[in-house]
This record gives structure tokens, sequence and C-alpha cells, in this order.
């Protein structure tokens, strides 16, 4: 079984507005709501490709108990705890004739330790040896920055699988737990080496350098470039598809959730290259953070191009 987990969840209003412009009055001419946060996100993405996975994670308020009615469509099971507060709503702004994705994203509520406490004794009490919990995105307000490395032991302990996709000290100190697979992109790689990582080369040798403490895999997203999978003894440098840009928000979840629907289904290294790129891909096409359908990757998969090389 795959849990996400989404510890400050949002509400995305996703919008269109032509030509935007700063210090004037911008016209809306597309508007779309959908149930957000990396997790859920992921969630959503697994299935589509026809896994099975449980949210889980803290909502509050009215606009929490929308995000949960809104999910009650969706293929996969929840398991939210409500808290004093509101959920956050993120706008994300779409400018076509300008080619920019622009995201205002509100803070969120507040949490207290004994509340992160009881979420995840809940997810403990599930957990199974060799199941998949993803721990993604940001932490809302009260919650400590070491949450990450505290979650990913405990799930580790409980014989499960971590896959961190988290960014800043967030992921500096969850990293210091091991996590299975962790998928930082390049600009979030050279935030946690303390230096600007351009070539394959240098984005190659830091993210060994994360393999030689103990995580299994290390993922680095390079938007439009593609992706370096790396694992011990195996350097894959998968190609970016051209493909007509809908909406970029939710692109990386969709590679984090197709590595998870692979690892979940015992799909080769090759096959998980793969999928995951055209899963990031066919995302990529659609808008607001709706997930493409198993058709969309499909057609993708046979354009997709990856090469090895030295480790």
């Amino acid at each position: 079984m795959i849990y996400t987990v989404t510890l400050n969840p949002a509400l995305d209003k996703t919008v269109e507005i032509p030509g935007m412009a700063l210090d004037t009055v911008n016209r809306i001419t597309e508007m779309r709501t959908d149930p957000g946060g990396k997790g859920i996100n992921v969630s959503k993405v697994i299935a589509k490709l026809g896994g099975e996975s449980c949210a889980a994670g803290i909502l509050g308020g009215e606009s929490g108990k929308m995000l949960e009615k809104l999910l009650e469509n969706e293929n996969f099971t929840t398991q939210f705890r409500f808290v004093e507060g509101q959920t956050r709503t993120n706008l994300k702004i779409i400018d076509r004739e300008g080619h920019t994705n622009t995201d205002i994203n509100e803070p969120g509520l507040t949490v207290t330790a004994a509340e992160l406490d009881a979420l995840l004794r809940e997810l403990l009490a599930e957990l199974r040896p060799g199941d998949i919990v993803v721990l993604a995105g940001s932490l809302p307000k009260g919650a400590p920055q070491d949450t990450y490395r505290t979650w990913t032991a405990a799930c580790k302990k409980a014989g499960a699988r971590v896959f961190l996709d988290a960014d800043g000290a967030l992921l500096a100190e969850g990293i210091k737990a091991a996590p299975h697979l962790i998928k930082p992109n390049d600009d979030e790689l050279s935030r946690l080496a303390g230096k600007k990582l351009e070539t394959l080369e240098e984005l190659t040798a830091e993210g060994r350098k994360l393999l030689e403490r103990g995580i299994e895999r290390v993922v680095i997203s390079l938007g439009g470039r593609g992706a370096l999978y790396l694992r011990k003894g195996s350097t894959i440098y998968a190609e970016g598809l051209r493909v007509p840009v809908g909406s970029t928000v939710g692109a990386g979840d969709s590679v984090v959730a197709a590595l998870a629907y692979a690892e979940a289904q015992g799909l080769s290294e090759e096959e998980a290259v793969r999928l995951s790129t055209a899963a990031g891909a066919a995302n990529v096409m659609c808008s607001g953070t709706q997930a493409a359908e198993r058709a969309a990757v499909e057609a993708l998969l046979p354009k997709v191009r990856f090469s090895r090389l030295r480790p």
C-alpha cells in the first residue's frame, strides 16, 4: 500500500489571465479549484495510473471541509485530522501569452506537536512492512523543522520505504534519517549543496554524495532538461519531452507518484524511468493540478529517451 502525507494541504485555485501585468487590473478568463498539496497530488496521479493509495494529512475549517468533499470523487482513501484554523487556498496564475506560471501560496494553519504526533500514530497503526510512505511538501506553522526526520525514522522502523520530496531545511533534516528515495530538483539540490549546480556532472556528483549517506535512490528533476536517476552503480539520464504546457504545477508530484507506483508494482529501473518521465510530461499538459489520464501517459512512453551515464 502507498500512503501519501500532506501536512500543509491547500485548495488550489488555478486562473488564466492573458497578458497578466502588475499595477493594473487583470481579468480572469478561466478558473478551476482543485484539492491540492504535494502528497494529495501524488495520490491523484497514482489513482490515474491504476494504483491504490491513502492520502493522510491535516485539515482545518470550512476550506478543509471543502477540500475533503472534493476528494470524495477520487479513487483513493483518505485519513485526515481536523484542527483549529483554516486550510490554505493557493492561487496559481497561468498567462499563456507571456508563457508564465505564477504561484501565490498562503502560509496555512498552525498545528501543535500533539496534533502531529496523533496523526503519526494513526499512520503507523496502518503501516505494514513493505508499504511506501510519501512525505511531501511544506510544513504548517508550529511544526518542528525536523518533522520529516522524525516521521522518516518512525516509518522506516515500521518497515516502510519512505519517499521524501521537500526543500531547504526540511530536506536537509529529512535526509538525516536516510529515506529510501528523495526527489530534489536542480535548484533544491543546489541549495542543499550550498553552491550552484548546473552541469549533469556536477548534479550527479552531488547526488552520489547523498547515496553515500544511506539513501537508496536519488532522482534529480531538471525541468525541461529531463531528470537524473541515481542509485548505487547506476546513473540514468532521461531527456525531457517536448509537450504543450497547460500548467507546470504538480509536474514533480507526478514524477514522485509514478516512481512510487513503479516501486509498488515491482517494475524494473528502466520501466520506472520511462513511466515517471511520461507521467511528468503528461501532467504538464493538464490544467491546474488535475491528473492526466493513464492513456495520455501511455501515449508518451514510446517517446521517452534515456541513456546510462558513468556511475
